[in-house]
């Protein structure tokens, strides 16, 4: 149980865009689970540093757990390059930090996972567990129907696999939003969990909602209170 809540408020701390079509943005999410007497907050953002890169920031809390997680990364050829990536998360379990540097000169990622060493081989194209999610939901704006990244989970490289659904209307806090529905895919004979997320269609394909069920049937959804895309505020119908 302890593994999905933290995969769950994880999958928000998000390899092909143009760099004028990445807009700034920041939301804030309510969190519920099913069957289980908790419930919890989060917020998402994504803003131009002086340097010009770019900083993606997740924070969530519970009654708990608390988790932070933020990347810095920049844009070369519609590639989305990872700088670094830094994970803290405490209060629920075991508590555990990562903190990654991506050279793309030597082209190797080094840091420290739970304390472990961490030394791979960095490839164009390979992300971290925080800017996969940034391809994906420019890679749902763009129109692709399936999708997959490296991504260096663990102190490994690990494949991420997502196909789209197609259109669904979702109702948040910020009024009814027309979404794109996602899936990530799994091998069945390997995990029974399933996680759908969906993106607003007019709001530059922001995250609204994650919904997720474990193996046991319990049941986690994260549903947007409030958010703003390139200083306007999300307002649906």
């Amino acid at each position: 149980m302890r593994r999905a809540l933290l995969f769950a408020f994880a999958l928000f701390a998000l390899p092909a865009v143009q760099a004028a079509d990445l807009q700034p943005f920041s939301a804030s999410y309510t969190a519920d689970w099913k069957q289980l007497p908790m419930s919890g907050t989060a917020s998402r953002s994504l803003e131009k540093t002086a340097s010009g890169a770019w900083k993606l920031s997740f924070k969530a809390s519970m009654m708990i757990a608390s988790l932070t997680e933020e990347s810095t990364l920049t844009l070369d050829k519609d590639t989305f390059l990872p700088q670094s990536y830094h994970f803290e998360r405490g209060g629920l379990g075991k508590a555990k930090k990562a903190d990654l540097d991506f050279d793309w000169t030597t082209k190797m990622v080094t840091g420290t996972d739970r304390g472990d060493a961490v030394k791979i081989p960095l490839n164009r194209g390979m992300v971290d567990k925080s800017t996969y999610q940034l391809a994906l939901q420019h890679d749902v704006a763009a129109g692709k129907k399936t999708m997959s990244y490296q991504v260096v989970d663990d102190g490994e490289v690990d494949t991420y696999d997502f196909r789209v659904l197609g259109a669904e209307k979702v109702d948040t806090k910020a009024g009814q939003i027309d979404a794109i529905k996602v899936e990530r895919v799994r091998d069945p004979t390997q995990s029974k969990r399933t996680t759908v997320m969906w993106f607003a269609k007019d709001w530059d394909h922001l995250l609204v909602r994650l919904q997720q069920v474990e193996t046991d049937g319990k049941e986690y959804n994260i549903m947007l209170l409030e958010g703003t895309v390139d200083g306007k505020p999300v307002k649906g119908s």
